[in-house]
């Protein structure tokens, strides 16, 4: 699985807005300074958030974005399909993008990616913003940690 520039952007900006929650609107051009985003692209990205009922905004001088949900009640999982589509790695193991492939029948490696797409999935349903928002950033050692040194292109 990887993530779009568009849904990574959206993250981005999503956890500034889970920072400042139940405090003052952010201006667009702060959200695109905070998270290294284009601005003209982040205002369409915010605006597809507030079409999804997760952020509002407020106009004025004083505006600007605001989450319109609880950080609890927003997952994971809603934000990445609803820019991204699928989470499935291969799309013969996805139920929305689903294609038939003719190795299907005699496939072995099939089973692994639908455990993947099953696992990823579950995690992403099940974690809210709230809860990313409480842990702390990933560590470059948890990056490159030696269990993983020779798994070329993870």
């Amino acid at each position: 699985m990887k993530l779009s520039k568009k849904t990574d952007y959206a993250l981005r900006a999503l956890f500034t807005l889970v920072e400042h929650y139940k405090s003052k609107p952010i201006p667009i051009r702060e959200l695109a300074r905070r998270n290294d985003a284009p601005k003209r692209f982040l205002e369409h990205i915010m605006l597809d958030l507030k079409s999804q009922d997760w952020v509002r905004s407020v106009a004025g001088v004083h505006g600007g974005y605001a989450l319109a949900k609880d950080p609890s009640k927003i997952t994971m999982g809603e934000i990445v399909r609803h820019f991204d589509g699928i989470l499935a790695p291969i799309e013969c193991v996805s139920v929305t993008g689903y294609k038939r492939c003719s190795q299907e029948p005699v496939c072995h490696f099939r089973r692994v990616l639908l455990d993947a797409r099953n696992y990823v999935a579950g995690v992403m349903d099940r974690t809210t913003l709230a809860e990313v928002y409480t842990r702390e950033p990933v560590r470059s050692s948890e990056v490159f940690s030696s269990e993983f040194i020779d798994g070329d292109g993870i």
